[in-house]
């Protein structure tokens, strides 16, 4: 049985008629603004703050298109890619009834969106090496592809690449297959793809017709702060997102900095290029230590580390002002803390406060 886009989503939001902003009905130049009852005034400094921004994030979306060479017209720009991982959950999945399928361990935030729109969530884990179990996934798929929007089915499948939080890309090829066994929508998230070196899932978008990517600026690009994500998806998905998401869901100071980041593509490059070395540095030093018993590989911009005592290991760095992440009770990852790579001098104090550990754990 296949299923289009259209028939994947909630029926009402299929034919749902969006609300419409003053300035999408307006846009273009004008001397006087009367149309949406806005404070003429500005009172932070004659910036325009007191102006609604634009709701289609033109100007950033063509930022994007230039910069990272994602077509304009497949662009969703959310407040942060949290906001794209709900408005999905919100089009395609129906509360109480339908299901997502999520691969563990993988980022949170999917069974955490799941649970708030009330949305089943099944687990197809991944190996103890964090790789795909396709042979696993298939004979899952095959099971779940029998379903019926109209009764419910499993509507998206979410894989992290690189993953969080193992730090692991998959493959393009275990992708493609997934994408084509998988009958409902293939989410991509590729929050941490610029550390990685490998190429993107978008490669695979025209042979995949109901597959979605995510990229965020949080990450490579240093506006964490500032809430930037973005979706690359087909036309029929596009619609609909830019149909439910929030009129002005981004502000125009988020736009005005993500324009300001792309224009510092080298020097962003540069940082990337710095991680990656700094990554490399940090996982040989962790090996030495004898209470470490795994460095995982990664792409991404931080270590999963096995360690003898994750707990004690978080709590003495803790004292000592350094805060990893303790993902000792996520499934799959007993035994293991997350360290980011930070900046040369951090590196090293956290390294030289686990020389210290080291000694006082013998």
């Amino acid at each position: 049985m296949s299923f289009s886009i259209t028939d994947l989503m909630r029926p009402n939001i299929a034919s749902l008629i969006p609300y419409s902003s003053a300035r999408n009905e307006f846009t273009g130049r004008a001397e006087v603004f009367l149309d949406a009852n806005e404070n003429w005034r500005d009172f932070v400094g004659d910036k325009g703050r007191n102006r609604y921004p634009d709701p289609m994030q033109r100007a950033l979306k063509q930022k994007i298109e230039q910069v990272l060479g994602l077509p304009m017209d497949k662009l969703v720009v959310g407040n942060g890619s949290d906001e794209i991982i709900d408005l999905l959950f919100r089009i395609f999945c129906v509360p109480g009834r339908d299901k997502v399928l999520v691969m563990s361990p993988t980022y949170g935030a999917y069974q955490v969106f799941a649970d708030i729109n009330n949305v089943g969530v099944s687990d197809c884990p991944l190996k103890d090496d964090f790789t795909v179990d396709l042979h696993r996934l298939e004979a899952i798929c095959h099971l779940i592809n029998m379903g019926n929007p109209s009764t419910g089915m499993h509507k998206m499948l979410f894989l992290c690449s690189p993953n969080n939080p193992s730090g692991n890309s998959i493959p393009l090829e275990p992708i493609r297959h997934i994408a084509t066994c998988f009958k409902g929508i293939t989410v991509v998230d590729e929050a941490y793809f610029d550390f990685s070196g490998k190429p993107s899932a978008v490669t695979l978008m025209e042979e995949c017709p109901r597959l979605v990517v995510m990229r965020t600026l949080s990450k490579s690009w240093g506006l964490a702060n500032a809430r930037v994500g973005l979706a690359v998806a087909p036309p029929e998905m596009v619609a609909a997102m830019n149909k439910v998401k929030y009129p002005y869901n981004m502000s125009g100071i988020a736009q005005e900095l993500a324009i300001e980041a792309l224009g510092q593509a080298d020097e962003v490059a540069r940082g990337v290029r710095e991680i990656i070395t700094e990554r490399t540095l940090v996982a040989t030093r962790l090996r030495n230590y004898r209470f470490v018993l795994e460095v995982y590989p990664s792409d991404a911009n931080f270590l999963l580390v096995r360690v003898e005592d994750p707990n004690g290991v978080y709590d003495y760095l803790k004292g000592r002002g350094i805060i990893i992440r303790n993902r000792t009770t996520v499934r799959g990852c007993f035994g293991c803390v997350r360290i980011t790579i930070g900046s040369k001098t951090e590196n090293q104090k956290l390294l030289q406060a686990l020389d210290e550990w080291e000694v006082m754990s013998c």
